[in-house]
């Protein structure tokens, strides 16, 4: 099919990004809807099922090579010091230790957008890498490490946002603690024009906690040299990014880097980018010429792997009486961590609402202690708490039931840019939702239940982007026996990816799945595709899977046409056979046409198509929720979340529950539980483990109900698809949080809700 090349701008994560890549420009015919599909949309289950319950499964964790090494890195045991003299011999004696790497004897190679190095002796959190051991067992390693001496200058330290903005405060960086030096800033009309306008101007803050990731399968990578080029297995959720960061790190050619992840026990976003853990163990594998693998233990990773940046966001806004909202401001505050990170969470306020004066100003702000990442729909989590709960208020502060109050201000348009949207179908999800949870016939004034365990009703909205774009490519090999081969430019995070490819190769070439084999998760092997996060994976890969399985079709119809000697406007395709449409007789299967054809394998290419110009796309969605308040206890029990979604094409409803599952616990844990404590008097975090860092079991899991109000997005690709990966977890917390106003009738404002909160709400 046709091609071109197009520079393409999209969100992923925390900002836009544009690329430049190959994409398709031949039209496919839209798909029906999932109801007359075959395969697509259907609850397939996982093709990689068997061998994960079985164990079968390597994950990089599991990686072990002949003559392979272990390695351990030590960490500050200081929020904030400089190393005045580090000595080595002691550990370097031990049997059984191979190499060791410090400041003194490592390249000084840059880090974090060079605002340090690989081992700097600056260290400006606990945790930051002081040295790293390679042994030949991890025990040896761990002992080795304890034998380095260490003399360190402590230096001041801070630990909050609002302190490290203060004149006074120490310093964590020489340029200062705000990133960039000044907040992101958005502005559109005139916000005090606004205020002028309205009948009632409120105003309200609201904090959120900072939130660790903790995977289950924690980061690591393994290291191996041969010659000049270095395989390395990593848990990621970008093969690309790694091997092109590493191979920046080491001045080497990313031809000479290889980076594989077949399975991987979840990242959220942490593990987007390489970590140092894998560019030391790189080091290491280079001295001694020997594999290492390198894993962070849970501590590690609760330190320095990666965060959900906290907030303090205050909020104002105009509104007529009958509910028309005239102007919103915001302003948030996030520690961002010891290194530059974006910790901005504006995004859901500038972009939900019709509100034509607005004003958004977020700060990022350098603290020490470990740094942010981007945490599944960085900054729309956090800010959806925020702004939902002000969205409720408003509506009582008017007399509005919140749902007719946000019906109010739905706009049809992206209220940033005045495009259309490609589809958005956020009206039919509150439709469903409400009537799923019963809004309108359970829902009662706030705290009016009898008794000390009060019921209540609360929903939120979400925005998100999701919308996929180029470049992603997919390589199909058609084998004489019938069988498939795609390479897919992705990795699969444990989302599905594998069962999604299978199943659109099946819809479109009517093969049965088990003869498709897929093949993701290896750089050296795939084609080239974008990092799995930000509901990207996806909208960007299904529809080059569909080009690359349409073109097969006609590559088939087109040698069957040479073979038969048939106008091709005669033939067509059905499960694997090429039939004459006036003499159905007169057909050939796969393997005879290719032995025909003298073909052992036929290849296509596939590139997802680029995405329309003048349109917004994004995803929407709302939760509902209904809670259980225990007034003598403080304890919130979360009894039902009901999620309505538009987020185009469903690939495979059973995967897409799966999702919207781990999202809405995910959410529901970051509503009342989630939270790094740290010490302000010594600059240390204070759970480090599962045991202290608290998370949902089975038995914290509500009645969960799945509505997808959509169909498919034809103007944004030939699958349709948005991505879901972030829309289930954005408006749980949002949700949660009203709902617990509605059964108590006293508003929380701070998350994670925990029963010392609520019984203090309840007492003041």
């Amino acid at each position: 099919m046709p091609r071109k090349i197009v520079k393409s701008k999209f969100f992923f994560e925390e900002d836009y990004v544009e690329t430049i890549g190959e994409v398709s420009t031949e039209k496919v015919k839209d798909w029906a809807s999932n109801d007359k599909l075959k395969i697509v949309g259907k609850p397939v289950s996982r093709i990689d099922g068997y061998d994960k319950v079985s164990g079968s499964a390597v994950y990089t964790f599991d990686v072990s090579l002949p003559r392979m090494t272990h390695a351990k890195i030590l960490g500050s045991p200081h929020p904030h010091a400089k190393i005045k003299k580090i000595n080595i011999k002691k550990a370097k004696e031990l049997p059984g230790v191979l190499a060791v790497l410090t400041s003194n004897n490592c390249p000084k190679i840059p880090w974090f957008y060079n605002t340090t190095v690989l081992f700097d002796p600056h260290l400006r959190c606990e945790g930051d890498e002081v040295a790293a051991v390679a042994a030949e067992t991890e025990n040896i390693a761990d002992e080795a490490l304890r034998l380095i001496e260490l003399e360190y200058e402590e230096l001041p330290f801070v630990t909050s946002a609002e302190e490290a903005m203060k004149d006074n405060a120490p310093k964590v960086h020489d340029f200062g603690n705000i990133v960039r030096g000044k907040p992101n800033v958005y502005s559109r009309g005139n916000v005090e024009d606004g205020f002028k306008q309205a009948d009632l101007v409120f105003e309200d803050k609201f904090t959120t906690q900072i939130a660790i990731h903790n995977p289950t399968e924690v980061h690591c990578s393994v290291a191996n040299w041969d010659g000049n080029k270095l395989t390395l297995w990593d848990s990621t959720q970008g093969i690309f990014t790694v091997r092109e960061e590493v191979a920046q790190s080491l001045n080497i050619p990313e031809s000479e880097v290889r980076v594989i992840k077949h399975y991987m026990g979840g990242g959220f976003g942490s593990k987007l980018e390489a970590g140092k853990y894998s560019v030391i163990a790189a080091l290491l594998a280079k001295e001694i010429g020997r594999p290492v693998k390198i894993t962070h233990d849970r501590k590690q990773m609760n330190l320095i792997t990666g965060n959900r940046p906290d907030s303090i966001q205050t909020l104002k806004a105009g509104v007529k009486k009958e509910g028309t909202l005239t102007a919103i401001t915001h302003n948030s505050v996030a520690a961002v961590g010891a290194y530059p990170s974006g910790g901005g969470s504006s995004g859901p306020l500038i972009g939900i609402y019709k509100c034509p004066n607005v004003n958004a100003t977020d700060y990022s702000v350098m603290i020490n202690a470990g740094r942010a990442r981007p945490f599944r729909a960085p900054g729309h989590v956090q800010g959806t708490f925020a702004l939902e709960s002000f969205i409720d208020e408003l509506a009582e502060k008017v007399g509005m039931d919140p749902l007719d109050f946000r019906l109010k201000n739905y706009s049809d348009v992206d209220p940033i840019s005045g495009a259309p949207y490609t589809s958005k179908l956020l009206k039919e999800a509150y439709k469903k939702g409400a009537e799923a949870i019963g809004w309108y016939s359970k829902r009662k004034a706030p705290g009016s239940d009898k008794g000390h365990i009060k019921r209540g009703l609360g929903m939120a909205t979400q925005i998100w982007w999701g919308g996929g774009a180029p470049p992603a490519n997919v390589i199909l090999k058609l084998n004489g026996d019938g069988s498939i081969n795609i390479l897919a430019g992705s990795q699969d995070l444990g989302t599905g990816t594998y069962t999604f490819v299978a199943q659109i190769a099946a819809e479109v070439l009517e093969i049965p799945m088990e003869k498709i084999q897929v093949i993701l998760g290896d750089t050296s092997i795939v084609p080239y595709g974008p990092a799995s996060g930000g509901s990207m994976t996806a909208p960007s890969v299904s529809p080059a899977v569909r080009d690359a399985a349409e073109q097969m079709k006609s590559k088939l119809i087109s040698g069957a046409a040479a073979v038969l000697e048939l106008p091709e406007e005669q033939l067509i395709y059905k499960e694997g056979i090429v039939l004459n449409k006036n003499d159905k007789a007169k057909s050939i299967s796969i393997p005879d046409l290719m032995r025909k054809m003298r073909e052992q394998v036929l290849v296509t290419t596939g590139a997802r198509n680029a995405n329309p110009k003048g349109y917004a796309i994004n995803t929407f969605g709302a939760h509902f929720a209904e809670v259980e308040v225990d007034t003598e206890t403080g304890k919130i029990k979360v009894l039902k979340i009901v999620a309505a979604h538009d987020i185009g094409r469903v690939l495979n409803r059973k995967t897409l529950e799966n999702q919207f599952h781990g999202g809405i616990m995910q959410g529901l844990s970051y509503a009342l539980m989630e939270e790094r404590i740290m010490d302000s008097n010594t600059g240390k975090v204070l759970n480090t483990n599962l045991h202290t860092y608290k998370v949902p079991t089975i038995k914290d899991t509500p009645e969960i109900e799945i509505y997808i109000v959509s169909e498919g997005d034809n103007l944004i690709s030939n699958t349709g698809v948005k991505g879901i990966g972030e829309p289930a977890i954005i408006p749980t917390a949002g949700a949660i949080a009203n709902a617990v106003y509605n059964a108590i009738g006293v508003r929380i404002k701070s998350i994670p809700m925990t029963p010392d909160k609520v019984l203090k709400a309840l007492n003041s």
